[in-house]
């Protein structure tokens, strides 16, 4: 009779030390996330959040994936999506730039280092300049109401401010750093993923009150949600999971004076092989003309005052223009990005290396061409499910009326998409440490 290797996940010293670490690590970011800046004044940001208007969806989108710190005015603010979003244009970079892709395929190991240890640095001006950007959108949304005490650049305010653009560039630095602790000491490789999915998940019970306290809709709007989560889940996992499986002839082996017959295996071709990272790039470049027009917003000239207020509009969540760029910009990012690791994987001189075929299909170049052919075909159901997960917010608000708790469809849309897909690798994570650990079902029979 075979019994569950999980039962053993909390038995295993190694296994259980790693989830208490992790679970550690966890608590201290959601402690610091209510950490405020100095000089916050929440009355006008809780004002900004509620009030509706340009931008004010995009700022509660912000402050679902971060887990309140955005309402907050945390340190945290900014979550650790300055990180991600370096990481993002170093890879778009590499093979772009021959000198980073050479690097990167005479020594893959150390090229890793060097990858990361770039997007580090290039983190810290990217969180500084995404800290102005916020603090001058949220003040532009304020209508010139102070956010922040003593903040400008001019006199004395100065001292104040770097103060202020410092502390939340340390927040961001120090986010990311918990999250090497988690990849480290905790769950493998997982550490920035849990950061973000513990700001996700930390915010969905103060959504549910919020729902719950609607005296007309609220037990539609639950019945909504209930269903809305169980059908995007189910949706999830089926496109995660799908795959196209690529028929492939291995050479047999030689067995003394024989040779062993070719093997037939297959190559599996994901469907979404860019995960969640096409909504989150999208979704930067999006608010990147909002963050340079707050700069303007306040402008002596009219004209310029006016561009900028345009921009801001735009760009700032609620307009049509804005859900349909961002529809554009994620179909089209999932398959630039999913190019891009395609063919940094090379197939094609991988199975040419090892004597591998596949069936009708000349080794080599003509492989990759084949192979790139392919998975462009079935990325497209794949970049247009994310195009519609992106923008479902937008179209139940049309549907339902939700009102101010259109926010609780995020829940389910962008968010339930990191959230699965974390849970989904956590899973496969610990399960494999069960079985590295000697803790295989196939394996415990009693």
């Amino acid at each position: 009779m075979k019994r569950s290797a999980w039962r053993y996940l909390w038995t295993s010293r190694d296994i259980r030390r790693m989830l208490l670490i992790t679970l550690a690590i966890l608590a201290i970011y959601r402690f610091m996330a209510h950490v405020p800046v100095p000089g916050v004044n929440r009355e006008v940001i809780a004002g900004i959040m509620s009030g509706g208007g340009a931008g004010s969806t995009f700022i509660n989108l912000l402050d679902l994936l971060s887990g309140g710190t955005v309402s907050n005015f945390s340190v945290l603010a900014m979550g650790v999506y300055p990180y991600i979003t370096a990481q993002i244009i170093l890879q778009l970079l590499t093979p772009i730039i021959p000198a980073m892709q050479k690097r990167m395929e005479e020594d893959p190991r150390e090229g890793q280092k060097w990858m990361e240890k770039w997007t580090i640095i290039l983190a810290v001006p990217m969180a500084a300049l995404q800290a102005i950007g916020q603090i001058n959108i949220f003040t532009s949304l304020a209508g010139g109401a102070p956010i922040l005490e003593n903040y400008g650049w001019t006199g004395g305010d100065l001292l104040p401010t770097i103060t202020v653009i410092l502390s939340m560039t340390a927040g961001t630095m120090f986010a990311i750093w918990l999250g090497e602790l988690i990849s480290e000491y905790g769950i493998r490789n997982q550490g920035l993923s849990l950061i973000i999915f513990a700001g996700i998940v930390a915010g969905i019970p103060g959504n549910i009150g919020a729902l719950l306290s609607d005296q007309t809709y609220r037990w539609f709007f639950l019945v909504i949600i209930l269903v809305m989560i169980a059908l995007i889940v189910f949706s999830i996992v089926f496109v995660q999971q799908g795959r196209r499986n690529v028929p492939v002839m291995y050479p047999g082996r030689r067995v003394g004076n024989r040779m062993s017959m070719p093997v037939k295996g297959t190559l599996p071709l994901m469907v979404n092989m860019a995960g969640m990272i096409p909504l989150i790039f999208a979704q930067s470049l999006l608010t990147f003309p909002a963050i340079i027009a707050s700069f303007f917003v306040n402008s002596s000239v009219p004209v310029v005052s006016s561009v900028a207020t345009t921009m801001q509009g735009m760009f700032g969540g609620t307009s049509d223009f804005y859900w349909i760029m961002y529809f554009i910009m994620v179909v089209a990012f999932t398959f630039f990005y999913t190019d891009i690791l395609f063919a940094q994987q090379n197939y094609g001189e991988n199975l040419k290396r090892v004597g591998a075929q596949i069936p009708g299909v000349s080794r080599g170049a003509p492989t990759q061409k084949y192979l790139t052919k392919v998975l462009r075909r079935i990325t497209l159901p794949g970049a247009l499910f994310l195009g519609f997960i992106a923008i479902l917010p937008f179209l139940l608000s049309l549907i339902f009326p939700f009102g101010e708790n259109s926010r609780m469809l995020l829940v389910s849309s962008s968010g339930l998409l990191i959230v699965v897909g974390v849970v989904r690798d956590t899973f496969f994570n610990i399960e494999a440490e069960l079985k590295l650990h000697g803790y295989d079902d196939a394996l415990l029979i009693r």
